[in-house]
């Protein structure tokens, strides 16, 4: 019985799953299985995945069932104590099993542990973002506010926690079904960070167009559930909730290949009618400023510019360092 089971959804993933594979094999902690569950894909991932000879790794092949229902499969046919998500784009740390398995080994009212997260392109190389979430132990509050857990490839979850609070709601879009599930985790089971950038979370551009008010309709299901069972203290904190979910969900539209800074802006407006007081956070003046700038440059230039604004972060980073 493996102590981690690593499970990672793929759907037409081979322009990114060897290198994505490559990162769990090179872990410094080495009692886990690796659930591939290849969701429908037309691409040679089932063939690939076959070819790998290490015993530890299990193939499961289904209709396409979405993000949330992949992971699902792989919680079910997991066997691990412990269960770490893994997208099939992404990277990890050869010290990211390692270093959750001690915290979660060390603490045993804790449920989930996450990770900080280094941004990198669709190439791989480093954006020089970096989030380092430092919340801790009951954190329901903050994490209505923001997905603290950042993506899909952070959380190391205990197996309990999912036969006590359900699996992946299949209803709800990508990444928000990710906030959904720790929010339920949240209610019952403390968290701990490892304040380390063990995960690279690859932002990959989608040429289709994006059905954003379906978006943020996903993200107020969410906030609806949430709130529905919180105590009347913490009935106040709703209103706070909505208004860091539309300044999240104003950046989408800068971040796909659309570039529809108008919506941008329209989401950032709503933000402010739910919490006033996003007008003077940093990420709202961030986020004023691109817009602007998009305004002002048009789609073109301003992609033209985010090489350049990487490049400061990166060196502002390792100055850091």
């Amino acid at each position: 019985m493996p102590k981690v089971s690593v499970v990672i959804p793929a759907y037409n993933a081979m322009p990114y799953l060897p290198e994505t594979l490559d990162s769990v094999f090179r872990q410094t902690y080495d009692d886990f299985e690796v659930i591939v569950v290849n969701d429908g894909s037309s691409d040679k991932t089932e063939e690939f995945v076959s070819q790998i000879l290490d015993p530890r790794i299990k193939l499961i092949s289904q209709a396409n069932q979405g993000l949330a229902g992949a992971r699902n499969t792989g919680i079910l046919n997991a066997s691990g104590e412990y269960i770490a998500f893994l997208d099939a784009d992404d990277i990890w740390e050869p010290t990211k099993l390692e270093k959750q398995v001690k915290v979660l080994d060390e603490n045993p009212a804790v449920g989930l542990v996450y990770t900080w997260v280094a941004y990198i392109n669709e190439q791989g190389k480093s954006t020089g973002k970096i989030f380092k979430n430092q919340v801790e132990g009951y954190v329901w509050p903050q994490l209505t506010e923001h997905n603290i857990v950042e993506c899909g490839s952070v959380a190391m979850v205990r197996q309990i926690c999912f036969e006590k609070i359900g699996l992946f709601d299949r209803n709800l879009g990508s990444y928000v079904e990710d906030w959904d599930m720790w929010l339920r985790i949240a209610t019952s089971y403390d968290f701990k960070v490892v304040k380390e950038a063990l995960v690279h979370y690859r932002q990959r551009s989608n040429s289709a167009s994006k059905n954003w008010e379906a978006m943020a309709q996903s993200f107020a299901i969410v906030i609806e559930k949430a709130f529905a069972t919180a105590s009347p203290d913490l009935q106040v904190l709703k209103n706070k909730s909505y208004g860091f979910t539309y300044l999240c969900l104003a950046w989408k539209p800068l971040q796909s290949l659309q570039k529809d800074y108008q919506k941008s802006r329209e989401f950032c407006q709503q933000a402010l009618v739910y919490y006033p007081g996003l007008r003077f956070s940093q990420e709202y003046i961030r986020l004023s400023i691109a817009i602007n700038l998009m305004g002002c440059l048009g789609a073109d230039g301003y992609s033209k510019l985010l090489p350049l604004f990487h490049t400061m972060r990166r060196v502002k980073l390792a100055l850091q360092k």
